[in-house]
């Protein structure tokens, strides 16, 4: 059962793994009711703790107030869930950085060996989709990395082409102000991935509103953005759409300021020879701590506001069909 109209592409294997989900969640999904996903790795990285526990409860809530079921997505004890209770979403908040991050190439090992992980946006697409949930929303996508912070030039996130493989909706704030934006962008248009900026003519920067690249498309409501998602997966049969969301204006912070903690927190992990999966919790955390938690507040204002939006598109999309 799919949350749209949409036929899987052939390379989905869905059915060999059924997902665990919450009584709240697959009866949602079974009565046609609209079903957000959110993603688990701000909780486990994202975030310290007690702020992360408390977005999680956030985001929660801000998909319910529009109407909308949530679905927290991470692995438990080998277990791929979808729906998370308060005992898991503690566990991941308390858990920090001792809790693996899993994208959608490590999912079978922690299958394999029971162990638990917070999934990325890769994992959280991949899984997703599995339970029939086509609309997702997260902070922000992985991409690119600037190649100034690390020694392999061919640090590419998983987002990208995960996105490429599966019919979802990913709304974010853009691609972390970690990564190299205008690179990023390059590789989702080689991958055919869609991005369509919300109510902006360039793509937003995490904590930014832009970055100074343009975006070709936009679209100015959720009912337009139901529209182009409808014609994209169910019509034509295509694969992921990246919604790009600005941060509220009023949430944004002074993009000299972050290219100045930016620039600190890559010379440090370059100092320390950090790179791969690591490398972004520990650029967040340096973020945190050079801007007195101002990124912590930012990040936390951009997930609700991504959150709130993904309740808003698919409220206006067709239900589930058998």
């Amino acid at each position: 059962m799919n949350d749209t109209n949409v036929k899987p592409p052939t390379v989905i294997t869905a059915a060999r793994q059924p997902i665990d989900m919450s009584d709240e969640v697959r009866e949602a999904l079974r009565d046609g009711a609209p079903v957000v996903a959110l993603e688990s790795t701000i909780i486990a990285h994202g975030l310290p703790y007690p702020d992360n526990l408390d977005i999680a409860r956030e985001l929660d809530a801000t998909v319910r107030s529009k109407g909308a079921v949530p679905a927290t997505i991470a692995v438990i004890d080998g277990v791929l869930k979808a729906g998370l209770g308060d005992r898991d979403l503690m566990r991941l908040a308390r858990g920090g950085s001792e809790i693996a991050k899993a994208g959608a190439a490590d999912l079978a090992v922690h299958m394999a060996k029971r162990t638990s992980a917070a999934t990325t946006v890769s994992a959280t697409s991949w899984i997703a989709h599995c339970a029939g949930i086509s609309v997702f929303a997260t902070g922000g996508i992985g991409g690119v990395h600037r190649r100034a912070s690390f020694h392999d030039p061919f640090d590419v996130s998983s987002d990208l082409s995960t996105l490429a493989r599966v019919p979802i909706a990913v709304v974010s704030a853009g691609a972390k102000a970690i990564l190299d934006i205008p690179a990023t962008l390059e590789a989702l248009e080689t991958l055919g991935v869609l991005v369509v900026g919300y109510q902006t003519n360039e793509m937003p920067a995490f904590y930014t509103r832009s970055c100074g690249a343009s975006l070709e498309h936009r679209a100015d409501s959720p009912d337009e953005l139901s529209r182009l998602l409808r014609a994209r997966f169910a019509q034509l049969g295509q694969t992921g759409v990246l919604v790009a969301n600005p941060i509220p204006a009023d949430a944004a912070l002074d993009p000299d300021e972050v290219d100045t903690w930016l620039s600190a927190a890559l010379a440090d992990a370059d100092a320390q020879h950090i790179n791969g999966k690591v490398l972004t919790p520990f650029l967040l955390a340096q973020l945190a701590q050079r801007s007195n938690n101002r990124t912590v507040t930012a990040n936390r204002a951009l997930a609700l506001n991504n959150a709130k939006l993904a309740a808003q598109l698919r409220a206006m999309l067709p239900p589930a069909t058998t």
